[in-house]
This record gives structure tokens, C-alpha cells and sequence, in this order.
């Protein structure tokens, strides 16, 4: 049994779930989200306490079954968490002279280098910077916030020694000593 899958989702009072086939339609305050889940080896369903659960159709449950059963409920949760309350991540510049600005659609940073990086920014993403060197990147669908704040931050990493460079909010870097003399 998935300890993960076995839990069930509770729904907030503003977000609705709607399960069609194998397709399960998330819908909130912030927007919508549509899932596919596997109809042929789960069934999900709302019960009577609000709440969303998925359960294998087979009575014997082999490993495979195990692992995609807490991966498509961790989707979920994931889903009904952007809908309702949305997903954040906070990105810190860091070094002399590096700072971000947003120009129209585009993101402009200067990471030091010789040229202006314009980072395009998705149309589902909502980016503000705050300070000039604080970047707030939410949107609704998780792995797309995480995708955008991993390519922001592979523009620049955070160099050991200074600890220049983009970095997460509370991420840690391990700093090294410098040059003996």
C-alpha cells in the first residue's frame, strides 16, 4: 500500500474537482487545471466529507502500482494547492551591480556579464520584482513555477566564494576559503 496515495485530498471550500473518464478538471479562484489520470488501473472519486480520493482497481497491488498511485496523488494535491492558494518560489540576486527589471513581457537581468539577459517570460507565469534584486515568481501549475525559477537561476549560479549569482530564497550555499597566502 502507498502511504502517500492511501491519504485523501481535502477540498477548499472554494475549488472544485471534476472527474470525467480519465481526465480530472481542477477548478479554483486562481484558474483551472486539467490532470490525466490512468482509468484502467485507478478510479477516483469526491466523497460525502468533500473529499478526493484515488484507489487501485485491482486488489493486489505490485510496486509499479504503489509508486504511480502517490505520484498521481501528489499531482493532484499539487493542483488543488495552485487553483486555491497558488504556488510561489522567491528568487535573491546577489553581487555588485546585478539586478533584474521587468520590461513588457520580458524579464531584464544583468548578472555582470558583458550584455543584458532578457529572460521571455510564459504567459501562465506572474513575475514582480521587488528591490531590484528580489524576483516573486507564482503562477498555478508547480512544475512550470519551478521550471522558470531553475532557468532563471542557471543564468547566473551562486559561485562559492563570494556567493554571487541567483539562489531560492533560505537555499544554502557552501562557501569555500579563499587563496592562502
Amino acid at each position: 500500500m502507498s502511504k502517500i496515495g492511501k491519504k485523501n485530498i481535502i477540498l477548499p471550500k472554494e475549488s472544485s474537482i471534476k472527474v470525467e473518464n480519465n481526465t480530472v478538471t481542477v477548478s479554483g479562484p486562481k484558474g483551472s487545471k486539467k490532470l490525466t489520470i490512468n482509468d484502467k488501473i485507478f478510479s477516483s472519486k469526491v466523497n460525502d466529507k468533500n473529499e478526493f480520493q484515488i484507489l487501485p482497481l485491482n486488489k493486489v497491488i505490485d510496486k509499479k502500482t504503489q509508486i504511480l498511485w502517490g505520484t498521481y496523488r501528489s499531482l493532484v494535491n499539487n493542483a488543488i494547492k495552485g487553483v486555491s492558494v497558488g504556488h510561489e518560489k522567491i528568487l535573491e540576486i546577489t553581487g555588485v551591480g546585478f539586478r533584474a527589471n521587468l520590461k513588457g513581457d520580458k524579464l531584464n537581468l544583468q548578472l555582470g556579464f558583458s550584455h543584458d539577459i532578457n529572460f521571455p517570460i510564459p504567459k501562465d507565469i506572474k513575475l514582480t520584482v521587488e528591490k531590484q534584486t528580489i524576483i516573486k515568481i507564482s503562477g498555478v501549475d508547480k512544475e512550470l513555477v519551478s521550471k522558470v525559477a531553475s532557468n532563471i537561476k542557471a543564468l547566473k549560479p551562486v559561485e562559492p566564494y563570494k556567493g554571487k549569482g541567483v539562489k531560492e530564497k533560505n537555499q544554502f550555499v557552501l562557501r569555500k576559503e579563499g587563496k592562502k597566502k
